[in-house]
């Protein structure tokens, strides 16, 4: 979410009553946030009312399970702000393209984006705003590490050059990997054609011998249809049963019940606003805008997670497979990906902070996943920044 370079997907017409559904309540929701008629955006400020108007769009499709939260937390802010600032809730395409979001939000076309903070592939940096294959894997993990040990602040140092604020990070969900073929081990992943977001991740798996793809969201479901790719990674099970990859793979690959995702276990999203409208915000606003971002977050995860709970049902209805890799498996993915990992936190400074406060949390006994005989690599020579 999975996604910035993973969910640039548009409406579907399959599981019209889905989209349906999901429709009405993104028109209920708009419905109670959109802004007054006739009234001047102006860099969101309208002159004559006091109100400020901002529009926002998201990467998922509105069929994803997390676009009615998106679709609320507009709605949130414009009531907790009592109505003094309204965000339009947007999906992809609606404004702009998936891939022209960030640049829609530094010109100010857009002026709020939910998205994959991974999808900046020339700050790279943000391949650490997000989890990566076997480094931190747990939603707490990641929002002790933005809030408490200054994950934030280095993001906001990674946009703020370029224009834009990042407001928050957005908890989500883990991404499935869904296979038309068996994968049942590690080796397996040697040769097979696979769909990753790019980036740190995609490096990860090509050093594991799988042939890495980039496709956008909306090509995902008929690449896999044609067996132009083998297995793609995609969103959790919710959203991608919605978008019918039932069909079109046979099999859902994940780890062991203590590792169940093995290559996005959190798929953080985050919001971005463009600097310029957030510094031009009053005070008092901000801080509205942020404490729902902030309930937005966990409002998205627990929504997320119940709709994942009926959807592992219906993949089983629908006959597909789930394949659990072991723990041996995990431990050799580790093996490849921490070079990987060095590789990427070498590319500039803030990339090396960031993972350098992340590593030091692995290593710490809260977390425990990581020790200094552990860094080393294929060769056995030890990993340094």
């Amino acid at each position: 979410m999975s996604s910035a370079m993973r969910h640039d997907g548009r409406r579907m017409n399959r599981r019209d009553a889905v989209h349906t559904a999901i429709a009405g309540l993104g028109a209920t929701a708009l419905a109670s946030c959109s802004k007054p008629a006739g009234e001047a955006r102006a860099g969101g400020n309208a002159p004559s009312t006091g109100v400020i108007t901002w529009k926002a769009q998201s990467d998922h499709p509105t069929l994803a399970s997390d676009y009615e939260p998106f679709v609320r937390f507009c709605a949130n802010v414009s009531e907790l702000s009592e109505g003094k600032l309204v965000v339009e809730p947007h999906g992809p395409g609606e404004v702009v393209s998936v891939r022209e979001m960030f640049d829609a939000v530094k010109t100010g076309k857009l002026d709020l984006a939910v998205t994959f903070p991974g999808f900046v592939d020339f700050i790279p940096g943000t391949s650490f705003l997000t989890s990566y294959p076997l480094g931190l894997d747990r939603p707490d993990q990641w929002e002790t590490w933005y809030y408490e040990l200054g994950g934030l602040d280095l993001a906001r140092r990674m946009f703020e050059p370029h224009g834009v604020y990042f407001l928050a990070p957005i908890q989500h969900d883990l991404n499935l990997i869904h296979s038309r073929i068996p994968i049942r081990s590690f080796d397996d992943f040697k040769g097979i054609k696979l769909r990753m977001p790019g980036g740190l991740i995609a490096d990860v798996f090509d050093a594991a011998g799988a042939k890495t793809v980039f496709l956008t969201g909306d090509q995902v479901y008929p690449a896999l249809q044609s067996g132009t790719i083998d297995a793609a990674d995609f969103a959790g099970p919710a959203t991608n049963f919605n978008m019918g990859f039932a069909s079109v793979a046979k099999y859902i690959v994940l780890g062991p019940p203590s590792t169940p995702c093995l290559h996005q276990p959190v798929d953080l999203h985050c919001a971005l606003v463009s600097l310029q409208r957030w510094s031009a915000l009053p005070k008092h606003l901000q801080k509205v805008v942020e404490y729902a971002a902030r309930r937005f977050s966990w409002d998205d995860y627990a929504y997320v997670q119940r709709q994942n709970i009926a959807a592992w049902g219906k993949f089983r209805d629908k006959g597909v497979e789930i394949l659990r890799l072991s723990g041996a498996d995990v431990d050799k993915l580790r093996r490849v990906a921490m070079p990987v990992w060095f590789k990427w936190a070498r590319k500039d400074p803030l990339s090396g902070e960031a993972f350098a406060s992340q590593l030091a949390y692995m290593k710490n006994p809260s977390v425990g996943y990581l020790t200094d005989d552990m860094l080393v690599d294929a060769k056995g020579n030890r990993l340094s920044l």
